[in-house]
């Protein structure tokens, strides 16, 4: 029991780096914004504006994926996300506060398949599953929230696929190479990340 609760419990270490994580999400996430506000523009004309956000979805769940694939612990996921979201809001997202209320969703989320294998999955299948789960549950958010049930049914369909596309692309594989690619480097040899992927590689040499 001690030693799950020691597994599970923060340090300094994983507060600095889902601070960095989230920092670094946020600069990302407001680019995002901006590009899908550009092809929500392009698009209205033909009258498929409110589609322009959903390509790059999977981008902004990626604070989330990426923090909980390398620290392994309930919970970081979920307040990199958060804070990527504040700082997204104080540099001057017109969405507003509602942002955050969306982090904390998206990052729970993106949380929800690694708490049903008790983290202890972290691998690129439960990656994807994970990314779908925020997919698909960020999208009846918003179905709600933003009102999308006004929308053709249609229109709504195709928003529902590309987001969940997006998010396999960006907030499972993408995410799980940055991982894997970063701890190949040495510098997440203190997280569980960069130490499994340590154990692996002496296995094959041992092997």
């Amino acid at each position: 029991m001690a030693q799950n609760e020691n597994r599970f419990s923060w340090k300094l270490k994983d507060v600095l780096m889902v601070a960095i994580l989230g920092v670094l999400f946020s600069f990302l996430y407001l680019g995002t914004v901006y590009l899908g506000m550009a092809i929500t523009t392009a698009l209205t004309p033909l009258g498929w504006g409110q589609a322009g956000y959903e390509p790059f979805y999977g981008i902004l769940f990626m604070a989330a994926s990426l923090t909980v694939f390398i620290i392994q612990k309930p919970g970081t996921g979920i307040v990199a996300e958060v804070i990527a979201a504040i700082l997204e809001v104080l540099m001057g997202n017109w969405f507003g506060p509602g942002v955050i209320l969306t982090g904390l969703i998206q990052g729970a989320a993106v949380e929800l398949v690694f708490l049903a294998t008790r983290y202890r999955r972290f691998d690129m299948q439960t990656m994807i599953l994970s990314a779908v789960s925020v997919g698909v549950l960020s999208f009846l958010y918003h179905f709600w929230e933003s009102q999308f049930y006004l929308y053709p049914l249609h229109i709504s369909l195709v928003m529902l696929v590309v987001r969940t596309i997006s998010s396999v692309i960006f907030t499972g594989v993408i995410a799980t190479l940055i991982g894997r690619g970063l701890a190949k480097t040495g510098i997440l040899k203190s997280y569980p990340l960069g130490q499994q992927l340590a154990g692996a590689e002496s296995l094959e040499v041992d092997g």
